[in-house]
């Protein structure tokens, strides 16, 4: 099968900024399957003819099945600046997603505590108090609805691994196709509904206002709210 070219949606000398498709890697991980990371250094290899080893490292990340935007640094001065950003939680991340059925509330914040569970590299939410549980926030709301389900836009408070998708499914609207978290239909299970779209910082080394956004794939529910 062969590969998509790189969806670039921001470059400079500092920073390269893409548009992941779902399926696709963040990093490395046992799988040995080909990363985003792999791909944006081919690009800057091919674009630029450089030999060698190219430096480029994630500055945030997003699960496998999950698609949009990603920042990649390809400095060590930005990506030193960018994780401080991140850190200090400089950096906007919002995302849409298409849950099943209609969040009782239009708009809402959710809190939960989340355990990640290694063996099944699953998370749960547990308890407050609950040794090694994070907390996690996010706040969404309700942008319209389809007839498959609502269209949520959520905007993240805190960055836990699978937080969106385990928040959602805690309080009954799974994403649609995730199966991992709830989602029990037949239908939609190649992907999920799940889409960073937007991501909004200050560039770390130029110190002007970056405003991202990413296209959402070319699948069936995503066509409805294009």
């Amino acid at each position: 099968m062969s590969q998509k070219p790189l969806s670039v949606l921001y470059e400079d000398n500092h920073l390269l900024v893409v548009n992941k498709p779902n399926g696709i890697l963040s990093q490395g991980d046992n799988t040995g399957d080909k990363t985003i990371l792999d791909m944006g250094k081919d690009y800057i290899k091919q674009k630029y003819n450089k030999p060698g080893d190219v430096f480029l490292h994630p500055v945030s990340r997003i699960d496998r099945p999950v698609s949009g935007a990603i920042i990649l640094a390809r400095t060590s001065k930005g990506l030193s600046r960018m994780t401080s950003l991140i850190k200090e939680r400089q950096i906007e991340k919002r995302y849409t997603a298409i849950v099943v059925g209609r969040p009782t509330m239009a708009k809402d914040t959710l809190e939960h505590y989340l355990l990640k569970i290694q063996t099944n590299n699953t998370v749960k939410v547990v308890k407050s108090g609950t040794a090694k549980a994070k907390k996690a926030i996010l706040k969404y709301e309700t942008s319209y609805v389809l007839k498959e389900g609502a269209v949520l836009n959520i905007q993240l408070q805190t960055g836990r691994p699978h937080q969106i998708r385990v928040q959602l499914a805690k309080i009954g609207h799974p994403i649609i196709g995730d199966g991992k978290y709830g989602y029990r239909s037949s239908k939609h299970l190649d992907f999920i509904y799940l889409h960073c779209r937007t991501l909004r910082f200050e560039h770390p080394v130029k110190k002007e206002p970056i405003l991202i956004k990413a296209a959402y794939p070319n699948f069936p529910l995503w066509r409805q709210i294009k």
